[in-house]
């Protein structure tokens, strides 16, 4: 029986998220005052005061759900965990956890992050949408046979859900070849671009030259990275698969699965929301799965 803590991507937000943490906890509000401090604006009234809308704002939001995530596991520290994953930007979270990067490193790589990939959204109109109820193969497939846009697959989230990213007009010609091969929805994304996609280049450029400017330590247990889909521990390819996660696709679905293959019974989500346990429940129905 093995503990896996789990940690959020972009989307999971809420008005009012860190609140009580804040309010209850004096190591949460000594941490939330660090980030604070370190960001150069009180994240903390946003995201306790804030709106929605607010909140969507992407120096915002990474860094937002980054903190709650981490100050959240933080937490829990008496449990050790014995693996970790996160999705998407999760992955720094992740990382945090298991004390390859410190809580400040991660945060300015999570703001770095945030502001390299609003540019990169800023110098091409592209956008998302999720794909629900057709096979992984079926989608790849669509989106390979549209060869004068950019389509590729993004979000490998659970069986039957598969988020694609590419241009505007790629990803509406995909959404009717999926409807039409089946897909019960095809729902473009209320998203400010194309993440993890060859939209990001720019962003993957900028990121690189910070991970690799960053102090990285021997992680205490192993993570499971977005990239590979597999437990890894060594330094430098945490690194190169981290510079290599912002124009890949998550493969959450198959790193779900290599946890469970590895001994992993328990999934422990560290952060805003529940999306993720619903995931993994999608993914092996006997996992046990908890927030933090």
């Amino acid at each position: 029986m093995k503990k896996a803590y789990i940690f959020p991507g972009q989307g999971a937000q809420f008005a009012g998220m860190g609140k009580e943490l804040y309010d209850t906890n004096p190591t949460a509000k000594d941490l939330f005052e660090k980030a604070n401090e370190q960001l150069g604006f009180r994240i903390t009234d946003i995201m306790f005061l804030g709106t929605d809308e607010d909140l969507k704002q992407t120096r915002v939001t990474q860094p937002a759900i980054f903190l709650h995530s981490v100050i959240k596991a933080h937490t829990l520290s008496a449990f050790a965990p014995d693996m970790v994953a996160g999705h998407s930007l999760g992955e720094f979270s992740a990382l945090v956890a298991n004390k390859t990067l410190t809580f400040e490193d991660g945060l300015r790589l999570v703001y770095a992050r945030a502001m390299a990939m609003q540019k990169a959204c800023e110098r091409e109109s592209s956008t998302m949408a999720a794909i629900l109820g057709l096979e992984d193969a079926k989608v790849e497939e669509i989106c390979a046979s549209i060869t004068d846009e950019i389509v590729v697959p993004a979000n490998y989230n659970c069986p039957g859900q598969l988020v694609i990213s590419g241009s505007i007009a790629g990803i509406n010609k995909a959404c009717e070849l999926m409807k039409a091969a089946g897909a019960k929805r095809a729902l473009v994304l209320p998203v400010g671009g194309a993440f993890h996609s060859p939209f990001m280049e720019p962003a993957r450029i900028e990121l690189e030259a910070a991970i690799y400017a960053t102090q990285f330590n021997t992680p205490t247990c192993p993570v499971y990275q977005n990239y590979v889909a597999k437990s890894v521990t060594d330094v430098n390819e945490i690194k190169q698969n981290l510079v290599a996660q912002l124009t890949a696709p998550v493969r959450w679905t198959q790193s779900v699965e290599a946890m469970i293959a590895d001994g992993a019974t328990d999934f422990t989500e560290c952060g805003p929301g529940n999306v993720l346990q619903g995931l993994v429940k999608k993914i092996h129905r006997e996992a046990n799965t908890a927030s933090a």
